[in-house]
């Protein structure tokens, strides 16, 4: 697979992106008990298309990462969280993970964020392995902060500065 595009989503990738998000799930990777329904909307007032990028591999989407303010509290305005990177199963291991993190990397600094953060559960190793491979420094670790998959996990808090 060549590199990947990517490009901000558009409104009209709501579906793709909802079955993506649908497929991919799994208590390796979520905090949600179980995956979204099918009519679950996968764009919401606070977290629209301007929140998302998307890699797409000739033409087809196979991912997605979630860029949004760390918290809501202006004295943290300068900090963005990635909160949601999906690369469907068939494009893993392609460098679409890469580029969409790269990507929010340089979105995050566009919009004049001087750090950027994330949080990953700790049996996600592929997805901790990338993110220290692009800079991520663990900054904290929450131990048992999830129950899921029928087991307590650890939270790796995650950031780097974009200075």
């Amino acid at each position: 697979m060549p590199e990947p595009l990517v490009r901000p989503a558009r409104p009209d990738d709501e579906g793709v992106l909802a079955r993506l998000d649908r497929e991919s799930w799994s208590p390796l990777f979520e905090v949600r008990p179980a995956p979204p329904a099918p009519d679950d909307p996968f764009f919401r007032p606070a977290c629209g298309p301007d929140a998302h990028l998307v890699a797409e591999d000739d033409g087809r989407v196979v991912g997605y990462v979630r860029l949004l303010p760390a918290s809501p509290l202006e004295t943290n305005a300068h900090v963005l969280q990635i909160c949601g990177l999906v690369v469907a199963e068939e494009a893993r291991g392609k460098g679409a993970g890469r580029a969409l993190v790269r990507a929010a990397v340089e979105e995050a600094r566009r919009r004049g964020a001087r750090r950027i953060t994330l949080r990953v559960l700790v049996p996600n190793t592929v997805a901790r392995t990338l993110y220290t491979s692009e800079g991520f420094a663990v900054e904290g670790v929450l131990p048992g902060e999830f129950h899921v998959g029928g087991r307590y996990v650890d939270d790796v808090l995650m950031g780097r500065s974009l200075l």
